[in-house]
C-alpha cells in the first residue's frame, strides 16, 4: 500500500496526541521510533495490538524505542482509548489524515465484500537518524511486539 521503502527518510510528520501535545519526527532524533497505524480506537484488533505493545513496553524502552500510535480518531476517542487500557505511549489524533497520508497508509480496503477507503494497519520502524528501518504490513495484532523486537 505505502510507497515508502526501507532506507527512505521518514516523512517529517507533525501531529497532536490525545492531550493536544505536538509530536514530530525531530522529537525522536537519537531514538528508534515505532509508528503504528491502526484503523479505529477501541475496536477488537486495534485493542489487541495496542495492548500487546503496552505489555511489552519495558522491553521497548530497554532497547531505546519510543512508540507512537496513529489513527484518524479525534482526541476525545484517543484519550478514552488510552486511559481505558492505560497505554504508556501517545496516540496521535490525525483527523485531517496528514500523518496517515504522509506515510501512505490510507487507501481502498475490502471487508465482507464491501469496498471503502480506510487506514491500512501498518507499522514503521524508524532508526535514530530518521530513516525507515522496517515496514510491517502484515501486522499480527496479538503478537506485534514480537514482530518488532525479534
Amino acid at each position: 500500500m505505502t510507497t515508502l521503502q526501507i532506507g527512505d527518510k521518514a516523512p517529517n510528520f507533525s501531529g497532536k496526541d490525545q492531550d493536544g501535545n505536538l509530536h514530530s519526527l525531530a522529537d525522536y532524533n537519537g531514538k528508534k521510533l515505532v509508528v503504528f497505524f491502526y484503523p479505529k480506537a477501541d475496536t477488537p484488533g486495534c485493542t489487541a495490538e495496542a495492548c500487546d505493545l503496552r505489555d511489552n513496553y519495558d522491553r521497548f524502552k530497554a532497547a531505546n524505542y519510543e512508540l507512537l500510535g496513529v489513527s484518524a480518531d479525534g482526541a476525545k476517542a484517543q484519550s478514552k482509548f488510552r486511559n481505558k487500557y492505560e497505554f504508556p505511549f501517545p496516540l496521535l489524533a490525525d483527523e485531517d489524515k496528514s500523518v496517515i497520508e504522509a506515510f501512505g497508509v490510507w487507501g481502498p480496503k475490502k471487508f465482507m465484500g464491501r469496498e471503502y477507503d480506510g487506514i491500512h494497519r501498518t507499522t514503521f520502524i524508524i532508526n535514530e537518524e530518521g530513516f525507515i528501518e522496517e515496514i510491517i504490513s502484515d501486522v499480527k495484532t496479538k503478537a506485534h511486539a514480537a514482530q518488532i523486537l525479534k
